[in-house]
């Protein structure tokens, strides 16, 4: 059952509705992707991946290994005081 319709205008614009846009958390000026997926077109908020998502995409023959919180704080800190230390 649809959650919601819109209008198509003769431009070819569409208004997404309110629901809609609260459910993929969109506003004014966002990305909205849109993909066939067996034989249904599917409307998505573009640029939304996960951070293994991305790692596999950069580095597609490492395999990623799960870090905790705190070992993600303290490498990002590493690598702040490593780009900000005084030679």
């Amino acid at each position: 059952m649809p959650i919601a319709h819109s209008k198509l205008t003769s431009q070819g614009q569409i208004s997404v509705p309110l629901d809609v846009r609260r459910k993929l958390g969109v506003g004014p000026g966002s990305v909205l992707e849109w993909e066939e997926e067996e034989g249904r077109m599917v409307v998505r908020r573009a640029g939304k991946f996960t951070s293994e998502e991305i790692h596999n995409a950069l580095f597609e023959k490492r395999k990623v290994r799960p870090k905790s919180l705190e070992q993600l704080k303290d490498g990002v800190a590493e690598d702040i005081r490593k780009r900000h230390a005084r030679d």
